[in-house]
């Protein structure tokens, strides 16, 4: 049931901005959309979005894991990208959302390389929340000098 209100919400010509929990949903759903997104999705991505929410959302790693499978439900139930985007940039502070970015980075390059699909995603993501190209490109670059 809780699924189906929040794509009732997501759906809605004008959402309201979601409560913390529902936004933390969207954003994890977002998540597991990029790591589906080049029809390869594996433990190390799992592992790396159950990482993500944990250091983002003060979740422990059981906590994160449980979030990423609500996530990969209603992620297989949402007809596209646009309504989390649109609940996430209406709930989230601009600098809070190159964050964002820096979480779908962090997913996308968890396999050790850049797919163009997910390249892709994340630009068209970056559009829908109003984050500048610069600071996307930022995003992936601090992301990026992580990893080294």
């Amino acid at each position: 049931m809780m699924f189906a209100d929040l794509l009732n919400r997501l759906l809605a010509p004008a959402p309201a901005a979601l409560p913390a929990a529902e936004a933390d949903l969207s954003l994890a759903s977002l998540l597991v959309r990029l790591a589906r997104a080049d029809d390869h999705y594996g433990d190390d991505e799992r592992v790396r979005i159950d990482r993500v929410l944990s250091a983002r959302k003060g979740l422990t790693m059981p906590e994160a894991a449980a979030l990423r499978a609500e996530a990969e439900i209603l992620e297989s139930e949402a007809p596209d990208t646009v309504r989390f985007t649109r609940s996430l940039k209406d709930a989230v502070p601009y600098e809070d959302r190159t964050e964002l970015l820096e979480a779908m980075w962090d997913v996308a390059l968890a396999d050790g390389s850049r797919d163009a699909v997910e390249d892709a995603l994340i630009r068209m993501v970056a559009n829908l929340l109003g984050v500048s190209d610069r600071d996307s490109a930022l995003a992936r670059q601090r992301i990026e000098a992580k990893r080294l």
